[in-house]
């Protein structure tokens, strides 16, 4: 069994292998994984983690000159850059040389050896392959109960009679690390005595004198030492408290670890700047009414949860996702037929009609032709792929990455967060561009056939919207709600509906795109309200317009207030008040909702269905900084990671090669303003098989194949060779990080090791643009019904 897919968990293990409640923090990262998955990176992790007597002579190996580096007994003999991978290594190893050190270091010098050797005509200094990108994590919380600190004291070890001298290496309230020779008696099966000599001698506690039983939880040796984790399992409550306090008044003395709070804040750091620009739909599956229950809004999926709202926007998701096509997805996961849903609206007499249908349906009834062939013309046409995740309670919900942070949430949110047995995202995955090749779908037979297809309407509000909180930047709650409005500036007008209101605010989308300027108000009327407002002049009301997104077709506007009342927000204010328990409140304010925000969020960051990907500021222009990664297996950071030697590492030269980072990426992305909705691209790619595992990537912009019939030769082709994938490349700009979520974690970063809170707040502001990768290749293979026959 290969551990090549495990490679994200094992580097995020390294900085803790050393720690002495290592195994709860292994457990806890690995719960969802088999067991012989787990023996096997315990296995590995052990490895690295094992003392290495190997010396490393670069002085017959480097162009550079080599000078000497003492570690403990041994001398190496190391370049400059050598010297860097060093440092960097054993910092994870709690400053012990391991195996895991020497193999990074020998790496890293054969990896440098071998640019070189490729640019040997070059004088100048090569600067590193910018699409060569590192990966983070994201998704993976995990705290320490306590903080432990580098300190060394005498110890005593025994069990029954025999007694060894040692020291500790690093001490908590609750564990140790402590090193004895490598010849003791102990059995390391059985707990261990130990007396904190140097203790007992400055305080008196009967727990010192006598000593404290300790479990062994784990144990590396060389030929001279063999040191020892170990977790505390007798001794006082006033044992706990003098440990405290002896850790807490020393800490300014001495180093407290920090490496997994850097870790997981730089995870937070990313994310906060990708969840803005979430374009897919959270749905989440309730065990109690074996139904969906709630949906989590970011700022860019919201248009997803538009589409289905009808003219009383009550929500027919769920009359789209039937118990009958959920259990479809959930018991054939390896079947994306269930996953893959095709949609359209009819409007008849101001009702608004939904029909949908999976692929796995349109096959079973023969009427893939039909469908796609009518439904492609309907200015509704809708293509959505829906995945489904099952939900691992046990590594709970909340990220308390602090020692002594609060693990859980309050019971009434824990209670619900347990509900969910799945999380679904819907991801649209329409293009307006290849609206053209479905039709070439269509049939003569008659679309009446397709009334099988219509959704059962949904009459009450069955999913419960709960918003990101920093998606909503209102000071007020908004409602959804659909009424007609008229707009004018100038000479310009446009007419369109009200998506969501608040009393000073609205969303709406215009019936055409209109090129309004946010320099000047805008006039709206509301002719459906004026029937109800009665004296109340619902005309030529003052907005001003905050954005816009969809190229001009929605609006996001607030009132212009001055020094007299403003009728729109004084008739709206009413309108909220009087009807509340008939809306659908899109956003809350108070704590409780925003404890199941954030729940629902960590649920989803565990299960990525895409790649994000961000961009940062350079001294000269930009790059990739890195790619977010899971610590579960992915399809394309697989085939992006086979080029690679480094864990981790992920090389996107094939995709961004020849000039399509800058000019469809990077060009695209300064152009954005970060409250637009991110756009996309498309690239089809030819994966080939070569000798010895390795694989070619052949990528090309979709719109740069050809005509369709070589888009149809490019994908044969593919097949024949290996295999074809389409990715859908998002792009959008992002705002100024969220420090303020990163508070708490930046502060004890700063206080321990304050130049690595500077690293993470630096390279967080560098962050410019922000995207994903997104596999779409079985819809891509839909749009040409040729390949079918």
């Amino acid at each position: 069994m290969s551990l090549d897919n495990h490679n994200a968990i094992i580097e995020q293990l390294k900085p803790l292998v050393m720690e002495p409640n290592f195994l709860e923090i292994f457990q806890q990262l690995t719960i969802d994984e088999s067991n012989s998955t787990r023996f096997l990176l315990k296995m590995e992790l052990n490895r690295l983690a094992s003392p290495c007597t190997r010396i490393i002579d670069f002085r017959d190996k480097s162009e550079l000159p080599c000078t000497e580096v003492q570690l403990g007994q041994q001398r190496h003999f190391l370049d400059e850059p050598a010297k860097h991978s060093l440092h960097q290594a054993i910092s994870l190893f709690r400053n012990q040389y391991t195996l895991g050190v020497y193999e990074h270091v020998l790496a890293a010098h054969q990896q440098r050896r071998q640019k070189l050797r490729q640019s040997a005509p070059q004088i100048e200094i090569v600067e590193p392959e910018p699409f060569i990108v590192p990966g983070v994590v994201l998704g993976s919380y995990f705290n320490r109960a306590e903080e432990r600190m580098n300190y060394s004291i005498r110890i005593s070890a025994s069990q029954g009679r025999s007694e060894v001298i040692g020291i500790t290496t690093d001490l908590s309230i609750g564990g140790a690390r402590i090193r004895i020779a490598a010849n003791h008696p102990f059995n390391l099966d059985l707990p261990l005595k130990i007396k904190l000599l140097e203790l007992s001698e400055e305080f008196y506690f009967p727990d010192l004198q006598l000593g404290v039983d300790y479990g062994i939880v784990d144990s590396q040796t060389n030929s001279e030492y063999i040191w020892l984790r170990l977790q505390r399992i007798s001794g006082s409550e006033a044992l706990a408290e003098m440990l405290g306090n002896l850790i807490r008044g020393y800490k300014l003395r001495y180093k407290i670890d920090v490496n997994d709070v850097v870790v997981t804040a730089s995870g937070l750091g990313f994310e906060r700047h990708f969840l803005p620009h979430l374009p897919h739909l959270p749905l989440y599956f309730n065990t109690q009414i074996q139904a969906l229950s709630h949906m989590l809004l970011s700022r860019d999926n919201q248009q997803i949860m538009h589409y289905f709202q009808d003219e009383n926007d009550i929500s027919q998701i769920p009359s789209m996702l039937t118990s009958e096509r959920l259990s479809a997805l959930f018991n054939h996961p390896q079947n994306p037929d269930h996953g893959l849903f095709f949609s359209f609206t009819y409007n008849a007499q101001g009702n608004l009609y939904f029909y949908s249908a999976t692929l796995a349906e349109l096959k079973a009834k023969g009427m893939m032709p039909l469908f796609l062939g009518f439904a492609s013309t309907k200015p509704s046409w809708r293509i959505f792929k829906l995945t489904a995740d099952k939900i691992y309670h046990g590594k709970g919900y909340r990220h308390a990455t602090l020692p002594g942070a609060e693990a859980k949430f309050s019971p009434l949110v824990e209670q619900q967060l347990s509900q969910f047995s799945h999380l679904l995202q819907l991801i649209d995955i329409s293009n307006e561009d290849t609206r053209g090749h479905y039709k070439a779908w269509q049939d003569d037979s008659n679309a009446n056939a397709l009334k099988t297809f219509g959704q059962q309407r949904s009459t009450t509000h069955q999913i419960k919207s709960i918003a990101m909180q920093f998606s909503e930047r209102r000071q007020e709650a908004r409602f959804a709600f659909k009424t007609l409005v008229n707009v004018s500036q100038g000479r310009l007008t446009s007419t369109g509906i009200t998506l969501d209101i608040s009393s000073r605010g609205m969303q709406l989308t215009l019936d055409n795109a209109t090129d309004f300027s946010s320099n000047k108000p805008l006039m709206l009327s509301f002719p459906k309200l004026q029937t109800i407002a009665g004296k109340t002049q619902l005309e030529h009301l003052p907005y001003r317009l905050v954005r816009t997104r969809k190229n001009g077709v929605t609006l996001h506007l607030t009132a212009v207030m001055s020094h007299t009342p403003h009728v729109g927000v004084e008739f709206l204010n009413k309108l909220i008040s009087y009807n509340k328990a008939k809306l659908e409140q899109l956003t809350e304010s108070n704590g409780e909702s925003k404890e199941l925000a954030e729940g629902l969020k960590n649920i989803l960051m565990r299960t990525l269905n895409s790649v994000p990907y961000f961009i940062e500021r350079t001294t000269k222009s930009a790059q990739i900084a890195c790619l977010g990664v899971s610590t579960q297996q992915d399809d394309i950071c697989d085939i992006f990671a086979a080029g690679t030697s480094d864990t981790l590492q992920y090389d996107l030269t094939p995709l961004l090669k020849d000039g399509l980072f800058k000019r469809d990426i990077l060009d695209p992305i300064r152009k954005m303003k970060p409250q637009q909705d991110m756009d996309f691209i498309e690239v089809f790619i030819q994966l080939t098989r070569q000798s010895r595992g390795k694989i070619h990537l052949k990528c090309v912009l979709a719109t740069s194949v050809g005509d369709i019939q070589s888009q149809i030769a490019f994908i044969k082709q593919s097949k024949a060779t290996g295999r074809f994938i389409a990715l859908r490349i998002f792009r959008g700009a992002t705002e100024k990080p969220d420090m303020n979520y990163l508070r708490h974690e930046l502060e004890y970063i700063n206080i321990h090791a304050n130049h690595k809170a500077k690293q993470l707040e630096d390279q967080l502001w560098r962050i410019i643009g922000v995207g994903e990768l997104l596999d779409i290749t079985q819809a891509v293979e839909l749009r040409y019904p040729t390949l079918y026959q």
